[in-house]
């Protein structure tokens, strides 16, 4: 690893812990270490899976929409590296989903990652303790072994993340823990609503209708499930994103952390 990119990933772990002191938004969180994870760790796609608390886990972010569709079709077969991650607490990697063990270990998620167009796929358990609340899973497009490094540098990535997302204290208790998770996917389902609605008004993919929002509460100094909330509830209308030169100054996009 070069220094320009020791720098990087060293710029990364302070943003992520800059969260850590104050009150953050946990998906717009998520979705930055998705987009960081792609950066760092030569992979194409990132996603995060987290418990329901009730025995499932759900898609909470993705670096791309495409990876968002896969980790949905992976919480609904239960099966792929990132089950396999949360069941035993471990990482998992495949360099290749198309051999007959990856097939037969994992039918319906190499058929579906297939039809994404990935080809290996990894996960990195998102754990407290002896506890795992979710996973970062890592795809690429080819036929890839992720070397030690890389897999010690997302575990080290999934680890803030996690402190992160619990906030340390609410991780202390367990009711907690179960109420935050829990809200962290009941945001989820709005921000997917309200993308819908921009993609629609905008003509965007979903992928973009998500950056749009996430620039949009970013400069408004709102929380991203605030602003998707008055979106898909109506307070406030997509005409409101459809120009950011329009935005005030001192609201105008500025350039993402380094």
């Amino acid at each position: 690893m070069s220094m320009t990119a020791d720098r990087r990933l060293a710029r990364t772990f302070v943003t992520l812990a800059d969260t850590l002191v104050v009150d953050f938004d946990v998906l717009d969180f998520l979705a930055l270490l998705a987009e960081r994870s792609v950066e760092h760790l030569a992979v194409d796609a990132a996603g995060v899976i987290l418990s329901d608390q009730r025995g499932g886990w759900r898609p909470a972010a993705g670096s791309s929409e495409r990876a968002d569709l896969l980790e949905l079709f992976t919480a609904q077969t239960r099966e792929g590296p990132c089950f396999d991650c949360v069941a035993t607490g471990k990482p998992v990697t495949c360099a290749d989903l198309r051999t007959a063990e990856a097939q037969t270990r994992w039918p319906r998620f190499s058929l579906a990652a297939a039809g994404s167009g990935f080809r290996a796929a990894s996960a990195v358990p998102m754990r407290l303790r002896d506890q795992t609340v979710g996973a970062l899973t890592l795809l690429n497009h080819e036929p890839v072994t992720l070397d030690p490094d890389t897999i010690e540098i997302g575990q080290a990535l999934a680890d803030v993340a996690t402190i992160g997302i619990l906030h340390q204290h609410a991780a202390a208790r367990g009711e907690l823990l179960a109420e935050q998770l829990e809200a962290t996917l009941q945001q989820r389902t709005v921000i997917e609503q309200a993308k819908g609605v921009l993609a629609e008004y905008l003509a965007f993919d979903m992928h973009d209708a998500f950056t749009r929002l996430r620039e949009y509460s970013h400069h408004h100094q709102r929380r991203l499930s605030e602003v998707a909330r008055d979106l898909a509830g109506g307070t406030l209308r997509p005409s409101a994103f459809a120009t950011p030169r329009s935005w005030p100054v001192e609201d105008q996009p500025a350039s993402p952390p380094a």
